[in-house]
């Protein structure tokens, strides 16, 4: 299963990154979504000098499997509490 609809029509790295970028958006917090924006820029800019077309679609194919592995394990994290949500009666001080 792709983390967002259209997977299967990224062709370029320019479609990838634009995708990978929409994909942060499904991230649970503002850090985690700010750490995996940086690391696909980074990703971006070291291959951006690949030619190599079966290289390319390589490339993407493992990114998009990359995307849904961490969208699927962030999934199962449950959220933090909120300040608001009060401990059992048995632990509280």
């Amino acid at each position: 299963m792709a983390p967002l609809p259209g997977a299967e029509l990224v062709q370029t790295p320019l479609q990838l990154y634009r995708y990978l970028l929409r994909c942060c958006r499904q991230l649970p917090t503002k850090g985690i979504q700010e750490h995996y924006k940086h690391a696909i820029r980074q990703s971006f800019r070291v291959h951006s000098d690949e030619d190599n077309p079966e290289r390319i679609q390589q490339i993407i194919k493992r990114a998009i499997e990359d995307a849904n592995w961490i969208l699927n394990k962030l999934r199962l994290i449950p959220p933090p509490p909120t300040p608001d949500q009060q401990l059992p009666s048995s632990r509280r001080p």
